[in-house]
């Protein structure tokens, strides 16, 4: 049985699983949008997010904690450096797996996964709107006094 087991081993070892995700990794930070298989996006993505929650407290202890799951120091100054700011107000939910079809080889399925707020299709820009004035601030002479309709009356039925 496999009870509590929810890792996907990818057909690899260990060490060449860590590998390949933390390299995964340090191509996602760098290009902000990498293509790859369902199944090795969705393992991506419970791997760099804890690091990208880890980036929003910059500290050297959470440097070297990142360091030692990316070993790049490029990509981690860029994790620092430029993402950290961008998502410093999101409280998760870092990346976005788009699927875009199967492979013509042998069929498996592609999705591109890329951080969510480095596509500017997808993010909803809000404007706001000057606040506008309330009723109490508005002046008695300003607002114009509505007409009222005469009222006709029903003759009471005695």
């Amino acid at each position: 049985m496999r009870h509590q087991k929810t890792i996907n081993h990818l057909g690899r070892t260990a060490a060449h699983r860590k590998a390949m995700l933390s390299n995964m990794a340090c191509s996602l930070i760098k290009y902000k949008r990498i293509e790859t298989t369902l199944a090795k996006a969705k393992e991506l993505r419970k791997f760099i997010e804890p690091l990208v929650t880890k980036s929003k407290n910059d500290t050297t202890h959470s440097r070297r904690i990142v360091f030692s799951y990316l070993h790049d120091k490029y990509a981690v100054t860029e994790l620092y450096r430029e993402i950290s700011q961008k998502i410093a107000d999101r409280p998760g939910g870092y990346t976005r797996i788009l699927k875009t079809g199967f492979r013509q080889g042998d069929n498996a399925e592609m999705c591109m996964i890329e951080f969510v707020d480095y596509n500017e299709t997808y993010t909803v820009h809000t404007e706001k709107k000057a606040a506008s004035k309330t009723r109490r601030s508005r002046s008695k002479k300003a607002a114009a006094p509505v007409a009222e309709a005469p009222a006709t009356e029903t003759p009471a039925a005695e």
